[in-house]
Formats: C-alpha cells, sequence, structure tokens
C-alpha cells in the first residue's frame, strides 16, 4: 500500500519540521507550506491523504482554509492545530468539520493517534462511498395515492427531528423503507442505520443482541461483542415487530430509552449512547398494552410520533407503477431482456386484495417474468392465488384455503416431530420463533 500522504500548513518552521520527523519515520509521505497562498499553488494539494493546518496563519484563518476545501468536495480529513487555542476556537473548527483539534507543543504521541484515527477515518469513508456507488440506489418508494403521500409526508416531517417513531402497517407495505428514508433524511444520517427484527431473534438471545455481552458471560460468548446500540451509536436504530419483544427486554429497552445508556449482558461498566430508535410492528399495540402484554410507559416512549403504513388495497392506483418497477429491477439485476406486461394482467392486479402487500406484489411478479418464455408477462403467468381469488369471488375463500392446506402442514410436521417445536421448524426450514407465531395463529394445540 503506498505511503499516505500529509499536508502541514504553519507558518512556523520548526512545527512543519518537527511534524515532518515525527510522521516520516512512521512511513507517512509529509510535506509542509508556511501559509495559505504557498497551499492554494501547492501542485498535489487535492490529492492529500490528510491536512493539518494552523489556526493562524499570516495570510488566512486555518477554519477558512477547512471550509475551502470542503468547497472544493475534498473530503479527506483535516486536524487543526494551534499555540493559542481557545476553547471557541476548538469548538468552531470542530463545527466546521475539522476530525481533531492539536494544541502546541505538540506531543509525539497524541499526534501519532490522532493523524492514524484521522487517515483510519477518511479510508472509511472512501469505502463507504465505493459501496453506494457499486451497490446502487435502494428500493424506491413508489406511490402517488392519498393514504401513500400522507405516509411520506409525516415521516419526512418527523425525520427532521430526534423523536422516537412508530410505524404500524401489515406485513408487507414497506415499513423498513419508510424506516430508511426516516433515516436518510434525519440529523442522524451520517450515522449508522441498524436494523433489528425482534420477531427473528430467540427471546433469550434478544438481550445480548441489544445490548451486546461480554466474554463468558454465557455458555458459548467465548468473546466480547458489541450490541445493535453501541453499533448504532450516533445513528439510528430500527426495532422491527417491536410487539413480539420479551417483557424482560421491554424494561431494558424501557431504561435505555430513558437515560440513554445500559450494560453489556454480564458486564458492570455503564455504556452512554447516542442513538435515534424507530420502531415498526403490524400488531395493535394499545391491544397489547390493555391485556398487559406489553408496557405502557415503553409504548408512550417508542411513539411519540406514530405513522400509519397503508395497505396495498388502499391505494390501487399505484399497484401497476409499483409493479413495472419491480419488473424492470428483476431484469436488470439478472441480466434479463427488458420486459412488458400485457394490458390484461392489470385486471386481475387491480381486483385481488394483495393480502402480503407490496411484498406479495413483488414475488408475484418476479415469479412472472421467471416463468414468461417470452418479453411480455401475460395473464397466463399469473400465480395461481390471484386467480382462483378472481375466479371465486371473495378474499374470504382462499385465505381459508390456505390456512386449512397451511394448518394441515404445521400439524403434520408438529406430530412428525412428537410435538418437538424446534425439530418441526428445522423439518419446516423456519425459524423456531415464527412458528410458535403461526401455531398460536392456526389454533394448533396438542391433542386437538
Amino acid at each position: 500500500m503506498p505511503s499516505r500522504r500529509i499536508l502541514v500548513v504553519d507558518d512556523e518552521e520548526n512545527i512543519g519540521r518537527s511534524l515532518r520527523m515525527i510522521l516520516e519515520r512512521e512511513g507517512y509521505q509529509v510535506n509542509a507550506v508556511h501559509s495559505a497562498a504557498e497551499m492554494r499553488v501547492f501542485p498535489e494539494r487535492a490529492r492529500m491523504d490528510l491536512y493539518m493546518l494552523d489556526v493562524r496563519l499570516p495570510d488566512a484563518n486555518g477554519v477558512d482554509i477547512l471550509r475551502e476545501l470542503q468547497a472544493a468536495e475534498i473530503t479527506a480529513p483535516v486536524i487543526m492545530i494551534s499555540g493559542h487555542a481557545t476553547i471557541a476556537d476548538a469548538v468552531e473548527a470542530t463545527r466546521a468539520g475539522a476530525f481533531d483539534f492539536l494544541e502546541k507543543p505538540l506531543g509525539r504521541d497524541r499526534v501519532l493517534v490522532a493523524v492514524k484515527n484521522a487517515l483510519d477515518q477518511g479510508t472509511l469513508k472512501l469505502e463507504n462511498k465505493r459501496l453506494k456507488e457499486a451497490v446502487g440506489p435502494g428500493t424506491k418508494m413508489i406511490g402517488s395515492s392519498p393514504a401513500f403521500e400522507r405516509a411520506l409526508e409525516q415521516a419526512t416531517m418527523a425525520a427532521r427531528s430526534d423523536a422516537r417513531v412508530l410505524l404500524v402497517g401489515e406485513s408487507g407495505t414497506g415499513k423498513e423503507l419508510l424506516a430508511a428514508h426516516i433515516h436518510a433524511n434525519s440529523p442522524f444520517a451520517a450515522g449508522p442505520f441498524v436494523k433489528v427484527n425482534c420477531a427473528a431473534i430467540p427471546g433469550e438471545l434478544i438481550e445480548s443482541e441489544l445490548f451486546g455481552h461480554e466474554k463468558g458471560s454465557f455458555t458459548g460468548a467465548t468473546a466480547m461483542r458489541r450490541g445493535k446500540f453501541e453499533l448504532a451509536d450516533n445513528g439510528t436504530l430500527f426495532l422491527d415487530e417491536i410487539g413480539d419483544l420479551h417483557a424482560n427486554s421491554q424494561a431494558k429497552l424501557l431504561r435505555v430509552l430513558q437515560e440513554g445508556e445500559f450494560h453489556r449482558v454480564g458486564g458492570e461498566q455503564t455504556i452512554r449512547v447516542n442513538v435515534r430508535v424507530l420502531s415498526a410492528t403490524n400488531r395493535d399495540l394499545t391491544g397489547l398494552v390493555a391485556q398487559e402484554k406489553f408496557r405502557e410507559d415503553l409504548y408512550y416512549r417508542v411513539s411519540v410520533v406514530p405513522i400509519r403504513v397503508p395497505a396495498l388495497r388502499e391505494r390501487p392506483q399505484d399497484i401497476r407503477p409499483m409493479a413495472e418497477y419491480f419488473l424492470e429491477d428483476f431484469c436488470v439485476r439478472n441480466g434479463f431482456r427488458k420486459r412488458a406486461f400485457d394490458p390484461e394482467v392489470w385486471d386481475a392486479f387491480q381486483e385481488y386484495k394483495w393480502p402480503g402487500n407490496a411484498r406479495e406484489l413483488r414475488n408475484a411478479v418476479e415469479r412472472m417474468a421467471i416463468l414468461s418464455p417470452g418479453d411480455t408477462l401475460t395473464a397466463a403467468s399469473i400465480p395461481l392465488e390471484l386467480k382462483l381469488q378472481r375466479e371465486g369471488g371473495g378474499r374470504s375463500t382462499v385465505q381459508e384455503a390456505r390456512e386449512s392446506a397451511e394448518r394441515d402442514h404445521v400439524l403434520r410436521a408438529l406430530e412428525d416431530a412428537g410435538w418437538n417445536v424446534s425439530g418441526a421448524a428445522r423439518a419446516l426450514g423456519m425459524e423456531r420463533t415464527n412458528l410458535h407465531k403461526r401455531i398460536r395463529a392456526l389454533g394448533l394445540a396438542r391433542g386437538k
């Protein structure tokens, strides 16, 4: 790897000479200039990996030079140095975007630590930018219906603050996508966006997942592990399916939201974080509160701004643009030729109730694209369940048939496993916690 390039801008020759000696011994490539004018004409000034700027130069203020670099879209980190530093100077430099602030006389160890940390941050930013460019834009939010536009407008307004938002809606309506939109338009956008599916994590592991654990805190904890709250520090934590949190985990989550601090499992050190929490659920949390299955105080903490995400059947005018987007995205990802829908498809799509919402629509479109021999997706490729509902004249008949088939399938797996839920879950290829939910939903019980 080529040596990292550092430009020192300081009017004191001894400072420039000292920094060159310290940094060049560590393998860095260092250049030093003595004024803003010299820096502006320095041939390689836009190709540096790090800048070290004196706050008070003979012909400029170091913070003004920092702003000049930013205006030129030079994203390398900047360390400010000063022999006459005040708290106001440090605050101004930090607000302007400086990575660190060093006071003279400069200690060797302090300089090396600051330089290493600044360069590491610069590398991470560059890698993040490259990954975003490689991946390209994510799934777009598509829709012009009043119900969708209202939810999007509320989310955009809520994003401007640090208020906690609760997204309520059926599965597959795009709650996670809306949460990502809130994060991207919030004061926390520069930080990480960390997602947790509370329903997919066993109750005994959820605390470790959220808060981390210390080495040896339980069987299998072979090393210290940071939890999602630590990973989301200065960013956003999205708690999907928060209604499935165990009572003990609800209590610990409440403490973090109240005090902004927690302990890792098996640890004694208090860890403080600055995290914006977004939550989502497809369950009726107010009903769970009434049944004392969800803490009322936690409910009010997470639902400062509740936003209802509409089901797809409430926004029928969005079905066509969403289906066309899903088809285009699928073809691009899989290297297929561009394909289109036959007009006769839209009648069936409009009449179907889409109980699985946008997720079911995406699955249907991708299945049609895979199974259609030509470049036009015709009515013949429409999935069977859509046709059954259209011919049967109602969602209830199809839904009952589905639930009956699922009930028989799950019951057979449970009986084959001697009603061992873990064994049945493996046989069915699903998470144990999800199987527990389906057992309750289908009203299954041993001996029934």
